[in-house]
């Protein structure tokens, strides 16, 4: 962990080590949802929480493990994206290998968290990839397993029988690439295609994208209505009004001239962020005309990484960070577009009539959360 500001002002790293196999999946969540927070000063600060194929799940805060969860009899493969429960109890859901969902309470205390298990949710047959908390009521939890069969719980409903807490299910053809919950609509990519899904029927509503011959990728823009969708080599914009009304959906935008698949998706008002471990190069666009606004290396050819694309990409605002790794060594690079005064053109000479601006970011500010919680 570093705090950038600090880090290039020739401050250290924190290294968390108390897993001891790979970690599977990392969330950011308010630490006025635990039971951690001590003063109101520290109600701003958020808690990391990591899972991993060692069976446990931790919560860390200021650089040091404060709990460990541990109940799994496998490797837990993915954490809710957003924490259960309205008020002051938060529940926080993981799902592993085991085909298990379950539920821990982040107000126990204890470092090693006893007592935190609060249910165990048996159903799937398959390993969870994929869970997200329901907009329109934060007691519902969707849960995707590797057959592609996806579940819905109520996690406030009495767990004496462990099945009991499923309120609904459906299936849908080709692996699982992502899902996002919009209010009671459940986006969820899947194979080829991108498929909404009313929570409150669970019948599908409507085929909004299908990217052959498969998708990679999928990020929402719900306040402007749009969806990106990585597939080979480029990545495609579509419209969720334009599909509901067409009998086949077809995108408003290709984003082109990737190599490889394109595996990293970054959607906000302003900018899309493309990327993937085929290509040295991660691209920004422009999201209401599609056009190409910027590329970022994201390796150093002169430490011989010539051959490595992007692996992990984080946006905030005018702030990205991507991660490649090669045989011998990884690459983190850091980018602050923030105290950027002069854009950078694309002509080679002072002869060119016209030239493109290049730039990442734009000069309008926003919130990250769409006013959504994205």
């Amino acid at each position: 962990m570093m705090k950038t500001d600090s880090f290039l002002g020739g401050g250290s790293l924190v290294r968390m080590s108390d897993h001891n196999a790979r970690i599977t999946c990392m969330r950011l969540f308010p630490l006025n949802e635990t039971s951690l927070v001590r003063s109101e000063i520290q109600r701003e600060e958020n808690v990391l929480v990591t899972s991993s194929c060692d069976h446990s799940i931790r919560l860390w805060w200021k650089g040091a493990c404060h709990r460990c969860f541990r109940g799994h009899n496998g490797a837990v493969s993915t954490l809710s994206d957003k924490l259960l429960g309205a008020g002051g109890v938060k529940v926080l859901a993981s799902g592993g290998e085991d085909g298990t969902v379950r539920l821990w309470s982040l107000s126990s205390s204890g470092k090693r968290g006893q007592q935190a298990l609060k249910a165990t949710l048996y159903g799937h047959q398959k390993p969870v990839s994929l869970m997200s908390v329901a907009g329109h009521k934060p007691s519902l939890l969707v849960t995707m397993s590797r057959d592609s069969k996806v579940r819905v719980w109520d996690t406030n409903t009495s767990s004496a029988v462990r099945s009991s807490c499923c309120v609904g299910m459906t299936s849908l053809p080709g692996a699982p690439v992502d899902m996002k919950c919009n209010e009671a609509l459940l986006y969820i990519a899947a194979g080829s295609s991108v498929v909404v899904v009313d929570l409150r029927t669970m019948r599908k509503v409507n085929t909004v994208a299908i990217c052959q011959p498969k998708l990679y990728s999928f990020a929402i823009m719900r306040s402007k209505s749009l969806i990106c969708t990585g597939g080979f080599g480029k990545a495609l914009l579509w419209d969720i009004r334009r599909s509901q009304e067409a009998s086949k959906p077809k995108a408003v935008t290709e984003l082109d001239g990737h190599m490889g698949s394109v595996s990293l998706l970054h959607m906000d008002p302003y900018k899309i962020g493309t990327g993937g471990l085929g290509d040295n190069f991660v691209n920004a666009w422009e999201i209401d005309t599609g056009k190409q606004t910027n590329s970022l290396l994201c390796n150093r050819p002169e430490l011989g990484n010539t051959n490595i694309g992007c692996s992990a990409m984080a946006v905030n605002a005018c702030r990205i960070a991507t991660a490649s790794y090669g045989e011998s060594q990884g690459l983190v690079s850091f980018r602050d577009f923030s105290g950027a005064v002069r854009p950078t053109s694309s002509k080679c000479n002072d002869d060119e009539e016209e030239a493109d601006v290049w730039k990442f970011w734009g000069t309008q500010t926003y919130s990250d959360s769409d006013g959504s919680n994205e």
